[in-house]
C-alpha cells in the first residue's frame, strides 16, 4: 500500500513505537515517518507507507509550527519537563519585555542543538549518548524563526506559538529566550501543529503531488523510457535549466536531476506508483 498521511502522535509516545501501532492498524509492513518528535511532545507526524517513504526528501515541510508552554524558573538538563532538577522563584517579568525578547529572536538565529536530541554523532543518536553520560559536543547550527507569538502568560508559565525552519529546535529557542530574560526555564508542553501545509485531518490519504518542494518538468518522450530506465537527455525535456525536477506520468511520479555540465539527465527516483 502506497499512502501518505498526517497522524497525530500523543505525548509520552516514542515515534517508532507509534509507527508500529499504525503499521498494525493498517496492516502494512513498509512504513516510515519524517520529522522526529520528542517522546514528551505531541502533534503532527508525517507518515508514508510503501514506496511513498521515498518521497519525504521532496516534500515541502517548512515552516514547522509549534505551540509550547515554557516553565520559567525550572531547570532541566533535557530542556523539557522530563528531567527537572531544580525550580527557582523568578523575579516578576512583564509580558512586554517577554514579547520584545521574542521579537529579537526572530529571523536567522544561531543555536547549539540540545544534547538530548535526535542529532547523529558518529552513527549514534545524541540522546542515546547523553543518557549514557558520554562526553560529546554538538556544532552550532542556524535556524530561521518566521514567527514567534505569545499566547498567554501567567507567571511562571508562558504559552507561545513558534514557526521555524526544518531542523530547528523549539527547546533551543526557548533556552535562548530564557538567557535573554535572565532566568532558567524548560518546556512543560510541546505540540507540533503543522509542517508546511501538512495538517492533521483524521489520517486522510494525501496526494504527494500537492506538497512537492521541487518544480515539475515535462518529458517529450514516452513514459516507457522511465519504466525501463532508458538513458535520457536534456533536449528531451521542456525545461532544461539545471536542477531537480518531478516528472508526473499520471500513473507514477519520477524525479530527475538536470546538470549544468552534462547533456545526460540522471534519475534520482525512476518511478513511484501513485495510489
Amino acid at each position: 500500500m502506497n499512502r501518505l498521511f498526517v497522524a497525530k502522535k500523543p505525548a509520552g509516545e516514542i515515534c517508532s513505537r507509534f509507527l508500529a501501532k499504525l503499521k498494525r492498524k493498517y496492516n502494512v509492513k513498509k512504513a516510515g515517518f519524517s520529522g522526529t518528535l520528542d517522546p514528551f511532545a505531541s502533534g503532527v507526524l508525517l507518515i508514508g507507507f510503501g514506496n511513498y517513504t521515498k518521497l519525504f526528501r521532496f516534500l515541502e515541510k517548512s515552516p514547522k509550527r509549534y505551540r509550547a508552554t515554557l516553565w520559567l524558573g525550572a531547570k532541566s538538563e533535557t530542556l523539557d519537563h522530563t528531567a527537572i532538577s531544580k525550580v527557582e522563584r523568578i523575579e516578576p517579568l512583564s509580558l512586554d519585555k517577554i514579547k520584545k525578547e521574542m521579537a529579537n529572536l526572530c529571523g536567522k538565529v544561531s543555536y547549539t542543538p540540545p544534547k538530548f536530541s535526535a542529532k547523529w554523532i558518529d552513527g549514534k543518536r545524541a540522546y542515546d549518548l547523553a543518557r549514557r553520560g558520554k562526553d560529546f559536543s554538538l556544532k552550532a547550527c542556524e535556524m530561521e524563526i518566521f514567527e514567534a507569538r505569545a499566547l498567554h502568560f501567567a507567571s511562571p508559565f508562558l504559552t507561545f506559538e513558534l514557526a521555524l525552519s526544518e531542523g530547528g529546535y523549539v527547546r533551543s529557542w526557548a533556552e535562548l529566550l530564557c538567557e535573554r530574560l535572565g532566568v532558567s526555564g524548560c518546556l512543560s508542553n510541546l505540540e507540533r501543529m503543522s509542517e508546511g501545509k501538512f495538517l492533521f485531518d483524521g489520517e486522510k490519504p494525501l496526494d504527494p503531488r500537492e506538497f512537492l518542494s521541487v518544480p515539475f518538468n515535462r518529458y517529450k518522450g514516452d513514459k516507457s523510457d522511465f519504466e525501463v530506465g532508458k538513458k535520457i537527455y536534456k533536449n528531451e525535456f521542456f525545461t532544461q535549466t539545471p536542477g531537480v525536477y518531478a516528472v508526473d506520468f499520471g500513473e507514477f511520479l519520477s524525479f530527475v536531476e538536470i546538470s549544468a555540465d552534462d547533456e545526460r539527465v540522471f534519475y534520482i527516483i525512476n518511478g513511484v506508483e501513485l495510489a
